[in-house]
């Protein structure tokens, strides 16, 4: 179990995972929530810091800041790809072809724009109506939850890409109930939350719905891309839901 937390941490992070951290997919998949709790838990300390030094806002954008500069921006990277595919009016077998591409076009750059720009108004918006644990304890499930959507895309799409990708090994076995196990952590902390847990809930079940959904109308699959730009939409989401409630 710890060298498959490794390995996901060593994927989704920047983090030092220390020497000869094997690259394991099929077994790195159900950590990926507690790779996120484990992001939660720094994002506390980094607000808390900021809250210091900083205002409001400016706090805000330092922790949207260290979530991009501790993934190594790699979920960024894919909703720009993403974008540019997705949103180019093409074939889906070009669509794929345009994800490939190193270079980000313009609607990778308004989508990268934008999930930023919403997460930082999201939480602003939780640090200045938030009371008490409220926003704290939000800060350290959302980056579980929107890594945890992850995995249902591996389980309900097929994989859009032939013997090729980042994703490619997450996708050789189908995940089983067992594998979402961990996702039961973050679950279960929203619950003590009350009402606006319950909401987020219901919010993420919507997003990660109507993501699916949308990946299947367009390209009927699924990428590490799409994965990744899943996992920042998601996020991005749940911060502006949380201000809200």
């Amino acid at each position: 179990m710890i060298k498959d937390f490794k390995s996901a941490l060593m994927f989704i992070t920047i983090l030092p995972t220390g020497r000869n951290t094997e690259f394991s997919p099929s077994g790195m998949v159900r950590f990926f929530p507690v790779v996120g709790l484990f992001l939660g838990a720094l994002l506390i300390v980094t607000d808390l810091l900021s809250s210091l030094f900083w205002p409001l806002p400016v706090a805000a954008l330092m922790d949207v800041l260290f979530l991009a500069a501790v993934t190594g921006a790699f979920h960024l990277d894919g909703l720009g790809d993403t974008a540019d595919g997705l949103f180019s009016h093409r074939s889906p077998q070009r669509a794929l072809e345009i994800m490939k591409d190193s270079r980000t076009g313009m609607m990778g750059l308004v989508a990268v724009f934008s999930i930023l720009a919403l997460k930082t108004a999201g939480i602003y918006s939780l640090k200045n109506a938030g009371t008490g644990m409220f926003p704290l304890m939000v800060l350290l499930i959302v980056p579980a939850y929107a890594r945890g959507g992850m995995l249902f895309g591996m389980r309900f799409l097929k994989y859009g890409r032939k013997n090729t990708g980042t994703g490619l090994g997450f996708f050789k076995n189908k995940l089983l109930p067992k594998d979402f196990i961990f996702l039961c952590i973050p679950v279960a902390v929203s619950l003590c939350l009350g009402m606006p847990g319950m909401v987020l809930n219901l919010v993420f079940a919507l997003v990660v719905f109507l993501i699916l959904m949308f990946y299947k109308s367009k390209l009927g699959c699924i990428t590490g891309d799409m994965l990744g730009a899943m996992t920042e939409i998601t996020e991005a989401v749940l911060f502006l839901a949380a201000g809200a409630v």
